[in-house]
């Protein structure tokens, strides 16, 4: 069965010259697909976490008391904001990386402690966490006042009036506007791909670079995976949504 499926592809090959599927009969090419296609959505998942962290994390910090702490925040999102990904990507791992410690296995190669694909999750996770910053502010800015009073009068702290109150309010405003920036984060990883990142596109280039005949097929591959993942991230976000929503609250 295996053999016939390969043999399939082989004679398309042969029959029309610029759709070489060739990851489907040669394993090193398929090797290849399958350790790209790991690494994007290995990439995309650990941004995502983190970039919610940091949303979340910066959001609280931009309620601070301290004009100081207000104003880190207030810069790192004008930053990452201001700047494009494919740039940060760059500065980190070609700027930043250059004073990142070293260490050496065999006593002659030196190896830094921060992969290039450590690079990539640390400047796109900062990248969409900006942005998840404003978004998460906004929503906490949504919940009213005489709610946190309310609580305040309860006898509820500071931090459990954000904890139990506020944030959990908040966060179900925030979905809507925090599904469309994970999605973009998800798409934006491709450009991981100029630091050497193994990623779908990455690999894809390796093959078409060494086999020009399966561009076609490997830009194929690419847009149907992107429009898989893209798709399992929508309809989870949709579902979350569902489940968090507080009839009358939040649309």
């Amino acid at each position: 069965m295996l053999e016939s499926f390969q043999e399939f592809f082989r004679t398309v090959a042969d029959n029309h010259p610029t759709w070489n599927f060739i990851f489907f009969y040669d394993e090193r090419q398929f090797g290849k697909v399958v350790s790209g296609l790991w690494m994007t959505i290995w990439l995309s998942v650990a941004c995502v976490i983190f970039s919610v962290i940091i949303g979340v994390v910066g959001a609280a910090m931009q309620g601070a008391q301290s004009k100081i702490v207000r104003g880190i925040v207030s810069g790192y999102i004008q930053f990452f904001r201001n700047t494009p990904p494919f740039v940060q990507l760059l500065f980190f791992y070609f700027a930043l990386g250059r004073f990142t410690p070293t260490y050496s296995p065999d006593g002659w190669l030196e190896i830094p402690i921060i992969s290039n694909v450590g690079w990539a999750m640390i400047s796109l996770s900062f990248f969409a966490g900006a942005f998840n910053v404003e978004i998460f502010r906004a929503g906490i800015e949504s919940v009213p006042k005489s709610t946190q009073e309310a609580a305040s009068a309860l006898g509820y702290t500071r931090l459990q009036i954000y904890r139990y109150i506020v944030f959990p309010l908040a966060l179900r405003v925030s979905i809507p506007s925090l599904n469309n920036n994970l999605v973009n984060l998800v798409k934006t990883t491709t450009q991981a791909f100029v630091i050497a990142v193994p990623e779908l596109l990455y690999e894809s280039i390796t093959i078409w670079n060494d086999f020009p005949s399966a561009q076609n097929p490997m830009m194929v591959v690419l847009f149907v995976s992107y429009l898989a993942l893209v798709g399992v991230v929508v309809l989870g976000m949709n579902k979350w949504e569902r489940e968090m929503r507080v009839p009358g609250y939040g649309g």
